[in-house]
C-alpha cells in the first residue's frame, strides 16, 4: 500500500479510499470517497468499542437463540404419498427427483 494510508487505530480519510481505489483501478469518486470513509471509521469504531469488553469468562454460543432445534425421528412416513408428488415434479425418473446439474 502507499505509505500515506494511516493506520488502523486512526481515521480513514477520503485520500485514503481514493488511493486505494486507484491502486485496485476502481472509479470512485470524491462523495462516495468520503462516504466509503464515514462508513468505514464507522465501522471501526463498534471495533474498538466491542474490542474492549471483556470475554475472558464467557463460553462461545452455538446458537444466538441457546436453544436447541428438536429433530424429528429419521423414520419412514406412509402419510408421504410419493406418486401425487412426482407428478407435478418437472423431471422424475426411477421414482427420484431430476435437478438441473450444477458441478461440472
Amino acid at each position: 500500500m502507499s505509505e500515506h494510508i494511516t493506520p488502523a487505530t486512526d481515521s480513514v480519510s477520503t485520500a485514503d479510499i481514493l488511493e486505494v481505489a486507484k491502486l485496485a483501478r476502481l472509479g470512485i469518486d470524491e462523495s462516495t470517497a468520503s462516504s466509503y470513509a464515514d462508513d468505514i471509521d464507522n465501522i471501526l469504531g463498534i471495533m474498538k468499542t466491542i474490542s474492549t469488553v471483556d470475554t475472558d469468562h464467557l463460553s462461545p454460543l452455538a446458537n444466538v437463540h441457546e436453544a436447541c432445534q428438536e429433530l424429528r425421528a429419521d423414520i419412514s412416513n406412509a402419510d408421504i404419498d410419493r406418486e401425487a408428488n412426482q407428478s407435478i415434479a418437472p423431471a422424475v425418473a426411477q421414482g427420484l427427483y431430476l435437478v438441473p446439474q450444477v458441478i461440472e
